[in-house]
């Protein structure tokens, strides 16, 4: 339809598909692409109707996000074959779209700190930075960095103030209203792809990280899980080399069979 989707490929190997969250774009991921571009193909793009992507015509549909991704996918120079998704926040609920609706495509699926499982959900306390300007406006973002995405207050830089600075005032699509409290497991139950799951020991939004694993294992059981200590809900900004290895390690494993269950709509 005339519109664009903005993809950014670094590196050689395996192909991995970085999905960033809500109010973001790839630079969601920047702490972590220079490590995995060592030995991967690593592709981020800006989702539709964030960053640089136009959105599709239904702002609201995940599976709209979804499809356009799939079909990027299938053009992009290098990529053959199922890739290895993982999907951070709203990214892990546009990731599991694209394994319905594209199933070839997807190898494995690795959720980090995924909202809509029907668990536990706390809003952070945020503040709006409408009328603003200059340092009034950093502060509001150092602020809600505190309050739902980092942890520790040292870790709110002025890198990660500059990237909601960014990204937050270029948000075309609704699709992030549409996650909580229970999109998500929806979809991940029609995914035939094994599941994974990597959470920040400290996620506000999003507590209890072995709670959200026991919600994939009871149709997916050899879900694996790893807490990454000392992080919030951003864990790959907050300690990425412990994200790095944590992701790594899920990697290396043997991909698992298909879940028979996944197959029921």
């Amino acid at each position: 339809d005339g519109g664009i989707v903005a993809w950014r490929l670094w590196g050689q190997g395996k192909p991995l598909l970085l999905l960033h969250g809500s109010h973001g774009g790839w630079m969601h991921w920047l702490r972590n692409i220079p490590a995995l571009a060592r030995d991967h193909l690593v592709i981020v793009p800006d989702m539709p109707g964030f960053g640089e992507s136009d959105p599709p015509a239904d702002i609201e549909s995940a599976a709209q996000h979804a499809e356009l991704l799939a079909q990027g996918l299938r053009g992009l120079p290098g990529v053959s074959g199922a890739l290895d998704v993982v999907g951070f926040s709203l990214g892990a609920l546009i990731g599991a779209n694209i394994a319905i609706l594209a199933p070839d495509l997807v190898a494995r699926l690795v959720l980090v700190d995924a909202g809509g499982l029907d668990t536990p959900f706390f809003p952070a306390d945020l503040r709006s930075p409408k009328g603003l300007e200059g340092d009034a406006v950093r502060a509001v973002n150092r602020h809600n960095l505190g309050a739902m995405m980092l942890h520790d207050p040292a870790a709110i830089d002025d890198v990660a103030i500059d990237i909601t600075l960014a990204y937050g005032p270029r948000v075309r699509s609704r699709v992030q209203h549409f996650v909580v409290p229970d999109h998500l497991l929806s979809a991940a139950r029609r995914v035939s792809a094994p599941i994974d799951l990597i959470w920040g020991e400290h996620d506000f939004i999003h507590p209890d990280p072995e709670a959200n694993a026991h919600v994939i294992r009871a149709f997916q059981p050899d879900c694996e899980l790893r807490v990454i200590a000392g992080a919030g809900h951003w864990p790959m900004y907050e300690q990425p080399e412990r994200f790095e290895a944590a992701l790594r390690d899920l990697l290396a494993r043997p991909v698992r069979g298909r879940a028979n269950q996944a197959l029921a709509i």
